[in-house]
């Protein structure tokens, strides 16, 4: 009997300890707060509670070691519905979304202000943020592991900064060398 439930209990360890990884999301209003003590970029998952593709960049990518690993260390993760009804703060305005629907919580509903300001128009979009808030840039639709590598290593040593031309950028990428298991 003592055996069985030491094996019990060492298939739950076990159980536990290949769970993926996780990335430790704040708000945005909270990573703005932190930008002040420690100064990071932050990467914003913009998601709606009804789109396939958010569901797979949470599955595949977000809980993927590798990108939670580099996320948690370098930035600050936010993750944001946007079409949810939470008030955020940002550059002295405040945003909501009047025309949230609760009855249409899991379905599509109203845009919220916010991602209307930063002009999402296409689930998932990831955004990039500067150390001051603003926006480097929004990368739209679906990124395995080593895609969105790319784009957040370039972002965070700001070699982005650097690259002023698509053929610039096309070096950059064909050069570039993933490293995080796909």
């Amino acid at each position: 009997m003592k055996k069985n439930v030491l094996l019990v209990v060492l298939t739950m360890v076990f159980a536990l300890s290949s769970v993926a990884q996780e990335i430790n999301w704040v708000t945005f209003n909270e990573a703005i707060e932190l930008q002040k003590k420690a100064p990071k970029k932050i990467m914003m998952d913009v998601y709606t509670n009804w789109c396939g593709p958010c569901k797979m960049l949470d599955k595949n990518t977000f809980q993927n070691k590798d990108v939670a690993d580099y996320v948690n260390e370098h930035y600050y993760a936010v993750k944001f519905n946007g079409e949810g009804n939470q008030e955020v703060r940002y550059k002295d305005n405040t945003f909501a979304n009047p025309g949230y629907n609760p009855a249409n919580a899991n379905r599509r509903n109203s845009a919220h202000q916010l991602a209307s300001y930063l002009q999402i128009s296409a689930y998932p979009t990831i955004v990039f943020f500067d150390e001051n808030a603003d926006v480097i840039t929004p990368l739209r639709g679906y990124q395995t592991p080593p895609q969105l590598e790319l784009y957040l290593k370039m972002f965070k040593a700001d070699a982005h900064k650097e690259i002023t031309t698509q053929e610039e950028f096309n070096t950059y990428y064909s050069s570039f060398k993933p490293q995080f298991k796909g």
